[in-house]
């Protein structure tokens, strides 16, 4: 008896302990409980990393952020900031005592600092138009920070009645005198960004760039668009000059330097006729390094990094030779070495480059972000992702390739989610390419079973698909409900050479389009795909690609088209960023090369061929693809009698980033497909 009350009790606890593993495919409850860390910020002194987490409160529709510190060798987090408002951007002070934060406490996102040792945050800023990237100078209690104000307003009191008026009245016409009215998901509504900088010791803040003239720009900044001098006593910033209706098609950005105090602006990359921007100070003060393309007009240029020398003007190309974008970089606190990170295959590595010794090497494979070398030059501090895993803070020491991981806020939830990691294919594509996917199975994935497949197509189109986690078209919530999903980075896509981006311009229906169903081939002809069962989602670019592949094959048994675009021609007129458009199309639509290639890869051209259920899926707010272009499409596929629902959201812009309006879009989304692919 003994003996069975024994095993008994082994089988309880097996059991037990059983249960107590067992994970579940990932839900949407799942994905809002993550924890959402950015922005990691090494202390002066090398000990300590100040960085980012958000939270989802789903009741109150919102992502909440505070800021938390970890030490810099490992150890227990803890939460900096608390409260109801969030606190995002921190940044240290000189002594590393303090850290300055943009806070939305109050109602009003403005300029707060906090001591790290304990003890209440303070405002420091009261600006009617608020506050946002604030940078504090190495050596110096100078602060900057950036706020749209109305450009005829000599101080923030103008600019408050000016607000109150248009708060009390009824009339809210605009009379427009210029092109980029409007940008991505808000009105301009006669403000323009500039630059302020504003000293602890007191005293209202200097605006430093007045005029009706957007500075700093908001064109390929990352990390920042501008920069203060380690000694607080210059600011260097990005601006797009002489401004007016042609920032609309020009991104010739140069990068400006102004005294601290005010006064007049030098141009220092006047002779280079495309996009210069992100300027850093290196720490002693006689570099400052950019990015730099070359051509104007073209926002998908080769991204390179270059380095003035302040002591004697001449400028130095650091990635020469290099075929990568230049995504983000940073300096080593040598002031010579520059670490940045760059797309490849998928992935996002660490390279550095020098100024004496301007050749790129790879430090750290992976998919990285946000880093920082420590104060020491022995370490470096970035944030890391996958698709199976959500960021989390890591460093590394320099030299080494085994990242120890600093923030552990995920790792519980993780625990309980089956979940598999991306695979690498390798397919045939157009132009005798070799095109590279992302495959991700189901969870509890059995070969020996049938399962249906989505494919995913990529916005852009110089964009990719990184083994990265993400929010908005997180793969695992659409492999969870028992889907074999593939990603493709056709022709067009970063990461894989400058040729490989430039071929899909004035080709947006075709080599790409080959590659994607080159890629489904493949799909198709695995065993446990069900070909007779697949279905194929994108947004943006890959928005129009739906539309495309909609009036041009029936392969798809279910199609979402998310933000995409539907008829080139009237695209030109609805959009904003006019250079994108007309690189893309070689010219206006009135000129002749522009309106040929317009009207040979527009989706609208081919509507009568549609015969594939499609759920189209639009914001009001998104002014980069209009909803004139979802509402044309719904409107004709309606018309024909295709099955169609078209998911319209009057409060979200060209991404959905409201949690319960995200809710709504994978039930929506993922019921769609369900319809149409599941038995």
């Amino acid at each position: 008896m003994l003996k069975r009350v024994s095993f008994l009790s082994l089988l309880l606890v097996l059991a037990g302990g059983t249960l107590a593993h067992a994970k579940h495919p990932i839900t949407f409850e799942d994905l809002m409980k993550v924890h959402r860390i950015s922005d990691p910020q090494v202390s002066p002194d090398g000990r300590w990393v100040a960085y980012v987490q958000g939270d989802v409160d789903l009741q109150a529709n919102k992502v909440i952020r505070h800021i938390w510190l970890v030490p810099v060798e490992g150890g227990e987090a803890h939460q900096l900031t608390r409260g109801d408002g969030s606190d995002t951007r921190p940044r240290w002070s000189p002594d590393g005592k303090s850290l300055a934060f943009i806070s939305t406490r109050g109602g009003k996102s403005q300029v707060w600092i906090v001591p790290v040792d304990g003890g209440e945050a303070s405002q420091v800023t009261s600006i009617s138009t608020e506050a946002d990237g604030v940078v504090w100078a190495a050596k110096d209690d100078t602060l900057l920070f950036t706020s749209n104000v109305y450009p005829d307003c000599a101080d923030d009191a103008c600019n408050a009645r000016r607000l109150e008026e248009r708060e009390k009245s009824k009339v809210k016409a605009q009379l427009i005198p210029e092109l980029l009215f409007r940008h991505w998901d808000a009105y301009r509504d006669g403000k323009y960004a500039h630059l302020f900088a504003v000293s602890l010791q007191g005293g209202p803040a200097r605006d430093l760039t007045p005029g009706a003239i957007d500075t700093p720009t908001f064109f390929l900044a990352a990390p920042d668009a501008y920069a203060v001098s380690p000694d607080g006593t210059e600011v260097c910033y990005t601006s797009n000059r002489p401004g007016g209706s042609r920032t609309a098609w020009s991104t010739n950005n140069d990068l400006y330097l102004v005294p601290a105090s005010g006064g007049e602006a030098k141009n220092i990359t006047k002779d280079n006729p495309g996009s210069d921007a992100s300027p850093q100070y290196s720490p002693n003060g006689r570099y400052i390094a950019y990015t730099s393309q070359a051509r104007d007009g073209y926002e998908s240029d080769l991204i390179r990094l270059r380095v003035y020398d302040r002591q004697t003007g001449q400028v130095k190309d650091l990635t020469k030779g290099f075929d990568q974008w230049v995504s983000a970089f940073a300096w080593a606190p040598d002031s010579d070495t520059i670490y940045f990170n760059a797309p490849e295959r998928g992935r996002q590595p660490i390279f550095k480059t020098s100024v004496s010794n301007p050749k790129v090497q790879k430090v750290l494979e992976g998919m990285t972000e946000d880093f920082q070398a420590t104060p020491d030059g022995k370490s470096i501090v970035f944030t890391r992702s996958s698709l199976t895993q959500p960021s989390e803070v890591y460093g590394v020491a320099v030299g080494t390739a085994a990242p120890t991981q600093l923030t552990h806020a995920n790792d519980a939830l993780l625990a309980e989610l089956d979940m598999n990691p991306a695979e690498d294919v390798t397919t045939k594509g157009a132009l005798g390419a070799q095109i590279h996917s992302l495959l991700v199975k189901p969870p509890d994935f059995d070969p020996s079973k049938k399962y249906p497949a989505v494919v995913l197509v990529h916005g852009g189109p110089q964009g990719a698909w990184d083994e990265a986690w993400g929010y908005r078209w997180n793969p695992q919530m659409f492999a969870a409900p028992g889907y074999v999903v593939i990603m493709t980075n056709f022709h067009g896509s970063t990461g894989y050479g400058q040729a490989f981006v430039e071929q899909i311009s004035g080709d947006w229906g075709g080599a790409c389009y080959q590659d994607i169903m080159l890629a489904t081939d493949y799909l198709e002809s695995l065993p446990y795909v069900d070909k007779a069962r697949v279905g194929a989602a994108g947004a943006s670019f890959g928005g129009y690609m739906i539309d495309w592949i909609a009036g041009h094959t029936t392969r798809f048994k279910a199609l979402v088209s998310h933000d995409g675009v539907y008829d080139n021609r009237s695209m030109y007129g609805e959009t904003e960023e006019l250079w994108f458009d007309e690189w893309e199309f070689k010219g206006p639509p009135w000129e002749k090369l522009g309106a040929e290639l317009r009207e040979r890869s527009s989706p609208s051209n081919f509507v009568q061929n549609i015969q594939t259920p499609m759920l189209v899926v639009e914001g009001q707010l998104d002014y980069r693809v209009p909803v004139g272009q979802a509402f044309q499409l719904f409107t004709a596929l309606q018309r024909r009698g295709v099955p169609s629902r078209l998911l319209y959201f009057p409060d979200e812009g060209h991404w959905v980033n409201k949690p319960q309006n995200s809710q709504l879009w994978y039930k929506t989304v993922l019921g769609w497909l369900d319809q149409y692919l599941r038995p």
